[in-house]
């Protein structure tokens, strides 16, 4: 099974890099350092490692208080529901200017029950002949 990509919080003590790239929480890089001295640091000022970037040779990862990362958690759950949903289902009903009540009727409910399930709703009315 692939590993999924994990949420964005703390890393706790199994990093399994030997070599990280650290910053500190002030957003001052550290250098590269050995992962036992990273987390002698973590201890130390009683902060949490985040891995940013692991894409990168040496990964970088972050000492970060707990309100920095909830309010990160916070600021990437904005920019989530911000960006377009790749599975958004977009549904198109298009009908004439001439259309008969009942038939409005009909499709109203139909758009009314696809706003329940939150589809994207185009509609097109043609001019009647």
């Amino acid at each position: 099974q692939p590993k999924r990509k994990a949420a964005f919080g703390s890393v706790g003590r199994r990093i399994p890099y030997r070599i990280l790239h650290v910053i500190n929480h002030d957003g001052v890089s550290l250098g590269n350092m050995h992962r036992a001295e990273a987390l002698r640091l973590m201890d130390q000022h009683g902060l949490k490692l985040v891995l940013l970037r692991e894409n990168v040779e040496p990964p970088v990862y972050r000492l970060m208080t707990g309100q920095q990362i909830h309010e990160e958690q916070l600021k990437r759950a904005e920019k989530k529901k911000a960006s377009p949903k790749p599975g958004v289902v977009q549904k198109e009903l298009s009908f004439s200017s001439a259309i008969a009540k009942n038939d409005l009727e009909t499709k109203t409910k139909q758009i009314g029950q696809w706003l329940e399930k939150k589809h994207h709703i185009k509609v097109t009315i043609r001019q009647a002949k």
